[in-house]
């Protein structure tokens, strides 16, 4: 399942998108300087979109809920099927994502650009607040762009749904028709950077 994708989202252009938007974003801390980021893996930090009241904020936080159990690893994905979420949504901007195959290491990694070049958010869930603040990617069954590489997909919204799902919409948790994803194999360098 996802546990890497990429951000080359400048926060301008975030900001602009969601202007659009009925829950326009601000930034409570100031506009952020976010690096592009070809590697964004779990317990990094990384751009969330939450709702707040009449207007959205982004803010950073770590990739991965903490586990109820020790010594587990965090839960990055988190199945949304049969769930509701009242409390706790968010949206995640992207720019692709990863999907690995093969039995052994290095396994092949395939990047999934959406095919009209545009970035995306997936939804998002997220528990805690300040520096205790985690988010996972929800996931549905996959597409049949995605279907030959996983059995599961990462849920991504269509723009015009963001508002719906910050809302509180849960007939949003489907999976990407087919044409939306390009599909590539994304090579990288030795030491693991995409080339």
């Amino acid at each position: 399942m996802c546990n890497n994708y990429a951000n080359h989202i400048p926060p301008s252009e975030i900001f602009e998108i969601f202007s659009d938007h009925r829950l326009p974003l601000i930034f409570p801390d100031g506009t952020p300087n976010l690096e592009p980021d070809d590697d964004i893996r779990p317990t990094d930090a990384a751009p969330v979109i939450l709702p707040a009241a009449d207007h959205s904020i982004l803010i950073r936080m770590k990739w991965g809920l903490t586990p109820n159990q020790p010594k587990r690893p965090p839960i990055i994905n988190y199945r949304s099927e049969g769930r509701r979420f009242e409390r706790g949504r968010c949206l995640v901007p992207a720019s692709s994502f990863y999907e690995f195959t093969g039995d052994k290491y290095p396994k092949t990694r395939w990047r999934f650009s959406r095919a009209d070049g545009q970035w995306f958010c997936f939804a998002g869930f997220h528990t805690g607040e300040g520096e205790a603040a985690r988010f996972a990617l929800l996931t549905c069954e996959p597409g049949p762009d995605i279907a030959p590489t996983h059995d599961r997909q990462p849920v991504v919204l269509e723009r015009a749904d963001w508002d719906r799902w910050l809302a509180g919409d849960d007939g949003l948790l489907v999976p990407s028709p087919a044409g939306t994803w390009t599909v590539a194999e994304a090579p990288r360098t030795a030491k693991g950077s995409l080339l």
